[in-house]
């Protein structure tokens, strides 16, 4: 052997002798799985604020803005796993609160759960389930109206009075012609009862809460049929849209209906879909109001985002981009609201701070 060659070989001994085998070659990171919680039982992966190698500096001040806030509960899921979970005012983990108009979304979902049975279809119209005279309205303005129609706020019902017996349903525009925020769409519940030939509260358990491992029931106020629950069970929800429909393997919402729900439904509010709040559209609209706004809902926070908004800021945000779901409970941030306000975007700004 030539002394180069013997060279080059102890080189190449001594190069590999020095390689710290603890050390294991290096390997692309698999995309981490979405974690589904136990059905029963309080078992709930978290991930630490540190493992996402978010700020840990901007955890205090957004917990204190909530406090402040009248805030009852804060949940941040990642992929499923629990990032922050903070109850507030003597509320706990095991406190059911109301979801108020939030709980549209659930209304939604189990529209279009009733439609994939083949119990229903969106766009027939909803006196093929509820019979005629479900509204005041001329036999011919009622039949324009179509489930759809009440799924996107778009009935055509005068808006004035939130009461929803037939002499209440007034007729103001074409249906279709017309967004505005109406407890009218209260009476899909109605159609998903007839079509099923259960009550709306057996039907719901049955192919809802008890698949994804919520509690909580509906509970009559006034003219609204609002559901409570925990925060968690609130966030068992969002994690069902984030994985737009599926509880782990399992399809509780088909996969169609869930993009239909979460896109904009119509041409008047670009913001809206399904009873569901989109951001990041060019223009939307709020409740109790005609006029066109410019610009997304929440324009602190991302754009993909879609919400379950409800009266006096009960909160679900769903972020497909960032994989995460946020849930707020409690009393109004501020003065007394129907589902958006400033606090949305102020609490948006103290949560890209952990991550940015």
């Amino acid at each position: 052997m030539t002394k180069s060659i013997f060279t080059i070989l102890l080189a190449l001994f001594f190069t590999a002798c020095s390689k710290d085998s603890s050390e294991p070659d290096p390997v692309p990171n698999p995309e981490e799985t979405m974690y589904f919680p136990p059905l029963t039982g309080t078992t709930w992966e978290t991930k630490s604020i540190s493992d996402l190698k978010w700020n840990q500096s901007a955890v205090q001040p957004l917990l204190d803005y909530l406090e402040l806030k009248n805030s009852k509960s804060f949940i941040i899921l990642v992929n499923g796993r629990i990032v922050l979970e903070n109850y507030f005012n003597k509320h706990t983990a095991t406190t059911n609160w109301y979801w108020a108009s939030a709980g549209k979304t659930l209304t939604s979902t189990m529209t279009g759960i009733a439609q994939q049975e083949g119990l229903l279809n969106i766009n027939n119209k909803v006196s093929d389930y509820l019979g005629t005279g479900w509204t005041s309205e001329t036999l011919a303005q009622e039949n324009q109206i179509t489930c759809k129609h009440l799924l996107t706020m778009t009935s055509g019902i005068d808006d004035t009075s939130d009461e929803v017996d037939p002499e209440d349903l007034i007729y103001k525009a074409d249906a279709g012609k017309r967004w505005a925020y109406h407890n009218v769409y209260v009476k899909l519940q109605d159609v998903v009862e007839k079509a099923s030939g259960k009550t709306w509260k057996d039907y719901f358990n049955t192919k809802l809460r008890d698949k994804i491992g919520m509690d909580g029931n509906w509970v009559q106020l006034g003219v609204n049929s609002v559901y409570t629950s925990t925060t968690r069970s609130m966030a068992r929800f969002g994690l069902l849209m984030l994985n737009k429909g599926k509880w782990d393997n399992t399809t509780i919402l088909n996969e169609s209906f869930f993009n239909e729900a979460t896109a904009t439904s119509q041409d008047i509010n670009l913001g809206y879909g399904y009873l569901w709040w989109l951001n990041g559209k060019t223009s939307y609209h709020l409740p109790q109001s005609q006029l066109t706004f410019q610009g997304s809902v929440i324009p602190t926070g991302p754009s993909d985002m879609f919400m379950a908004l409800g009266k006096n800021d009960q909160k679900i945000y769903v972020v497909p981009s960032k994989k995460m779901v946020i849930v707020r409970m409690g009393d109004a941030a501020d003065d007394e609201n129907l589902a958006l306000s400033d606090f949305d975007k102020t609490l948006w700004q103290k949560i890209n701070a952990l991550y940015q």
